[in-house]
């Protein structure tokens, strides 16, 4: 390994933190720790790029003054496809929409001798349904990752809650920069508590940087400055401080309020300069032209520091409570001015006892006269002011870094400390089956959680529902599964035909669609009749579930797809079961397995091993058909085509360390490559039961591995690493998109969630060698 000495160690240093030379330092073999944060970087114009580049220099300046060798690099977070002229500490970034990106970078990370990830998270900045596409990055780093979060909230969306679990669950350590958000953390995202640490907001180190104060503009003069700085939107609440703004230079008329910063690139890319030409009109109307300045200006850090020591008050009017981190709070009470702000959750912490004020959102009355009142006794004003520039000396950026690096010591020295989170496997509930399912039946779609009653019903989706109750009944003897055994069982009922088979599709209004049989409506049927002889809760549906169970069996000689034969399979085999000794049956199975076979040995080909030309959906339920017919009939031919299909679709689902399911977007032809999403349920609980029929026959424990790895499919071990199933519904989402997930909860997913759930359980908490 090559070696440089300490004092040239120490002089590459300095270049490297002032941005003089980056990867050829960084690629030195020399005994540094080498850290990778990855964040928004200036020129990009952002609060998450200023608190980013701060950190990486406070760190790195804590580094050299305890004598610790370490090297930092950056990977800049690109929005769109926009390229910014970085400084070479920036040694990779990524384009945040751009999935594929995030893989190379995790590479990259892999590959760069890091030691360690910071991760500088906003929900914003990441690419996807707030900001999914991180994840794919993040499962595959293979170093310590510790996260700084930004933003928690009380109440995340569906996205947001998994999203910030599964990053919580990536990292060593969680940083948070308000003691609120530990409590939310623990509670919402079952995040352990050792595994979060609080570090606050840095703020520049005013005195070491006294002699640099640049002198403020010779127009502020004689004049009382008010302040708000920032990029600027309507969440900021500016209107409130103007609207407050008559009644305090009535008294005070040597006041001037300065609203400093540009407008967000996120504001001007969708509303351009709207709110702020609201604001100017605003002050227009006021007649407040003498009272308000706007710099609209992105400020050096020198310069901000300069303006904001010049200026006696600062007012943070936001109108969002749920704001768990403030960086212009923070500089503002550093600087020394007396701040009035409303009570977000930063605000509430940082300003307690006495270092500032709080008023209501929205309430420029209340601002007005706690600002009057201080103006009119400047004794209190300074206490504010004194209090605040205490408590600001407490967060300078050198001790901010050096917090940093005990933080990384930790992380580094005992990485899997605390990466244990409070995680138990969901309670079986019917509760969205029941939302989604009325007096005729359980209706088809949802829209998000609400039942679409335009779609109607459909004997496919009653079918299976009355397959989830039987076996929730049989397992636990609740009466309200007896109940909705009868209301599945009497939508069966309606749709039966008798000599014509089964329809398929109902309206809400109780029409018909002719001629709408199909093999997977009567291969359902099949197996939900089959099932419920077998494990009927009373004579009464025992008695009629036989009778319609045989005045069906005619209609199998239909069938013309390899699906709905496998779906009948499963209703003669629960058959059989039941009345072991009725010879036809076997014959039956036995018949239909053969069939199945045939079909597989005629698409048969040198890389293709299964039924059809196409893989397309339930594509488990075969080979599971197999399984169950060989554990029947010890047809030996049976399990030699179960065994073969289930290794194929092995392979194409499992390319990845998790299930990866075919997509319906565009499905897999022997000839071509599929889409990978527009992954759905029905795929994933096909599956497990062909995981459990495999086990059932062979008792080869592997099985029982895959079909726990395919559970945890619903639960976020998945092509886009979060759940799918809904834990505050209750239901389960229709299927993972590209950048999202599909947030419908119809009743195929849930019914597929509920299935798995029950064929699951009884494994979840086993050991197999």
């Amino acid at each position: 390994m090559f070696h440089i000495s300490r004092s040239i160690f120490n002089a590459m240093k300095i270049l490297y933190i002032y941005g003089l030379i980056g990867q050829t330092f960084v690629s030195c073999k020399c005994s540094a720790m080498k850290i990778i944060c990855i964040g928004n970087y200036p020129p990009r114009q952002c609060g998450i790029a200023t608190f980013t580049e701060n950190l990486v220099k406070a760190i790195t300046d804590a580094a050299y003054k305890s004598n610790t060798e370490l090297v930092m690099e950056v990977i800049a977070m690109n929005d769109g496809l926009s390229n910014y002229d970085y400084p070479s500490l920036v040694t990779y970034s990524i384009p945040d929409q751009v999935t594929e990106a995030y893989i190379a970078a995790a590479d990259y990370i892999n590959n760069s001798g890091a030691q360690l990830l910071l991760l500088q998270h906003e929900f914003g900045i990441f690419g996807g349904e707030s900001g999914v596409l991180l994840l794919a990055l993040l499962r595959r780093v293979n170093i310590p990752i510790v996260s700084t979060f930004h933003t928690v909230l009380d109440k995340p969306n569906f996205h947001q809650k998994e999203i910030l679990k599964q990053i919580a669950r990536y990292s060593s350590r969680i940083v948070i920069m308000n003691s609120i958000a530990v409590g939310m953390l623990e509670d919402i995202c079952k995040v352990l508590p050792e595994k979060i640490l609080q570090v606050e907001h840095g703020v520049p180190d005013y005195e070491a940087f006294a002699h640099d104060i640049i002198a403020p503009p010779a127009s502020w003069e004689s004049r009382k400055i008010m302040m708000t700085f920032g990029l600027i939107g309507r969440s900021k609440g500016i209107e409130t401080v103007i609207k407050a703004l008559p009644a305090i230079v009535a008294s005070h008329p040597e006041v001037l309020y300065v609203v400093m910063g540009k407008t967000h690139p996120n504001v001007i890319r969708h509303s351009g300069e709207e709110y702020r030409e609201y604001l100017q009109e605003l002050v227009n109307k006021s007649g407040l032209e003498k009272h308000v300045m706007f710099m609209n200006q992105y400020l050096s850090e020198l310069e901000l520091m300069s303006l904001l020591k010049a200026a006696e008050i600062y007012v943070t009017p936001y109108l969002n409570k749920a704001q768990i981190t403030s960086g212009t709070l923070c500089y503002a009470v550093s600087s020394g001015c007396a701040v009035f702000s409303t009570p977000y959750w930063h605000a509430e912490e940082l300003l307690k006892d006495g270092k500032g004020e709080l008023f209501g959102f929205g309430r420029h009355d209340e601002l007005a006269g706690k600002i009057i009142h201080c103006l009119d006794h400047p004794e209190k004003l300074r206490s504010m002011q004194q209090k605040a520039l205490e408590h600001g000396k407490t967060i300078t950026w050198p001790k901010i870094g050096k917090a940093y690096l005990d933080v990384f010591a930790q992380a580094i020295s005992n990485p899997k400390s605390g990466l244990t989170m409070k995680q138990n496997y969901p309670e079986f509930s019917i509760i969205h089956l029941k939302r989604l399912s009325d007096s005729t039946g359980i209706l088809q779609h949802a829209l998000g959680t609400i039942p679409s009653f335009q779609h109607g019903y459909s004997l496919d989706d009653n079918s299976r529902a009355m397959l989830v109750v039987t076996k929730a009944f049989k397992d636990n003897p609740d009466p309200v599964y007896l109940e909705l055994i009868t209301v599945y069982f009497s939508n069966l009922l309606l749709m039966w035909q008798k000599d014509d088979g089964f329809r398929n599709f109902l309206t809400y209004d109780k029409k018909m669609t002719e001629d709408d049989s199909s093999d997977d409506s009567l291969g359902r049927s099949i197996w939900a009749l089959g099932y419920l002889i077998r494990y009927a809760p009373t004579d009464s549906l025992f008695q009629t579930a036989m009778e319609v169970f045989h005045n069906s069996l005619h209609l199998i000689d239909g069938l013309q797809y390899a699906r709905g034969y496998a779906n009948c399979v499963f209703g003669l085999f629960h058959y059989s079961r039941r009345f072991p000794d009725q010879e036809r049956f076997l014959h039956m199975i036995n018949r239909i397995a053969n069939v199945l076979c045939l079909r597989f040995e005629q698409h048969n080909r040198d890389h293709w091993h299964w039924f059809e030309d196409t893989l397309t959906y339930d594509n488990g339920l075969i080979p599971a058909a197999l399984y169950l017919a060989y554990s029947l009939t010890g047809n030996e031919e049976h399990l030699r085509i179960a065994e073969k299909s289930r290794i194929f679709l092995e392979e194409k689902c499992f390319r990845k360390p998790w299930l990866s399911l075919i997509g319906n977007r565009k499905w897999l032809r022997f000839d071509s490559d599929y889409e990978l999403f527009a992954q759905q349920p029905v795929d994933a609980f096909a599956m497990i039961i062909m995981y459990k029929s495999a086990w059932l026959t062979t008792r080869n424990p592997e099985h029982i591995h895959k079909l726990i790895q395919t559970y945890h499919w619903f639960l976020g071990d998945n092509d886009l690493n979060i759940c799918v199933y809904d834990e505050n519904t209750g239901g389960c989402n229709d299927g993972i998109e590209s950048t999202n997930i599909n947030r419908n909860q119809g009743a195929e997913s849930t019914i597929s969630w509920l299935l798995s759930q029950l064929i699951a359980k009884p494994f979840l908490s086993r050991h197999y060698s």
